[in-house]
């Protein structure tokens, strides 16, 4: 009975995993609802979580079902077989899981990619990037809706016309940021997916972001790390991409970026260093053909028939952002001459104007 597993996953103070023992002590879930006091104390249950138990309050799993109902959302419980076989391997996977959008897409194979809240311009694009040429080769892209990198995520999954989940550290009634609120809808429109472990009513809380990380790595064949600090949710999800024996992939950067350094720890412990989206296909088996499925082989492009004068210039641009004084200095050029060279490089793709200066893509 699934209002079984709505009252069961609101019990306070019960976690996945002692859930899980009392269910296999019990067989089913029904048993465990009909059990009687001295059973729930013969199989070790406290007295607390036992008058939980016994003192369900039905009305507030009532408004669940029909709110539910209401907004075409869905409830996946442990035994449901809409529940993704990969997520059941972790050592906690949740009890239920409330979804909204497309639930046949849980039984796709998945890739999550994950990253700093705030990246810079290079790390939202190359976000995009491979999302887009994942998405393109068959796999659904996964995040958690955040600010930065997951947006980009899922906005490349989308911009191919892809698949692509959200993860969410709230309630489904909560889309949070606000300001993604758009995203979700899109998400839900293009035949995606919006889940959560948390019951409906849920507000945003800091503790439950770094939860759900665990669902993020738990759904996926691996994890993607594009941009991120040595101290980030985002290496946390990698983190338990190991302890779930997940792959775990990084983009590596600049020396002086510090949102790289996350990235060249986990290449350090053993992440795969990826260039491109090919990468990660070969790595996790999937057989593609680049010109068929639009899987580029660079993210970059190299000068082709550029005029001399502009390749001294594009030479000394770096793919970090590069202030134009160092520019100048470096080009040993007046200061009108190196701006009217950056136009045509602008125009021709090789630069780009940023906060701060310019930098090659």
């Amino acid at each position: 009975m699934i209002n079984h597993w709505l009252a069961l996953s609101r019990l306070p103070g019960v976690g996945p995993v002692t859930a899980r023992s009392w269910l296999e002590y019990f067989k089913t879930i029904e048993n465990l609802f009909a059990a009687s006091n001295t059973d729930l104390q013969d199989m070790g249950i406290n007295p607390k979580h036992i008058h939980s138990l016994k003192n369900i309050n039905w009305k507030i799993i009532e408004d669940d079902l029909l709110w539910f109902e209401k907004n075409n959302c869905h409830v996946i419980a442990l035994d449901s077989p809409h529940y993704p076989e990969l997520l059941k391997e972790i050592h906690d996977p949740p009890i239920v899981l409330y979804a909204k959008g497309n639930i046949n897409i849980l039984s796709q194979s998945q890739l999550a990619i994950v990253g700093s809240r705030h990246p810079t311009v290079t790390g939202k694009e190359l976000a995009h990037y491979f999302a887009k040429e994942l998405a393109l080769a068959g796999l659904t892209i996964t995040s958690g809706l955040a600010l930065g990198i997951d947006a980009a995520s899922h906005r490349g999954a989308l911009a191919s016309s892809g698949k692509t989940i959200a993860v969410l550290g709230t309630g489904l009634k909560f889309i949070y940021p606000r300001s993604h609120q758009k995203l979700a809808e899109d998400i839900i429109k293009e035949d995606g997916l919006l889940i959560s472990e948390f019951s409906p009513e849920t507000p945003p809380k800091a503790i439950h972001f770094p939860m759900r990380n665990r669902i993020i790595s738990g759904l996926s064949l691996g994890v993607l790390v594009v941009e991120a600090a040595v101290r980030s949710g985002s290496l946390i999800t990698a983190r338990s991409a190991l302890e779930q024996n997940r792959d775990v992939f990084a983009i590596p950067g600049s020396i002086n970026n510090p949102l790289a350094r996350g990235c060249h720890l986990l290449i350090r412990q053993g992440a795969k260093l990826v260039e491109t989206a090919q990468d990660i296909l070969e790595e996790i088996g999937i057989s593609i053909q680049p010109q068929k499925a639009g899987v580029s082989s660079s993210f970059t492009q190299e000068p082709v028939d550029l005029d001399p004068k502009l390749q001294r210039v594009l030479a000394q641009i770096g793919y970090e952002v590069t202030a134009l004084d160092a520019i100048i200095l470096r080009s040993g050029l007046t200061a009108s001459e190196v701006s009217s060279m950056l136009l045509p490089l602008e125009l021709e793709g090789y630069v780009r104007a940023v906060p701060g200066g310019y930098m090659r893509f």
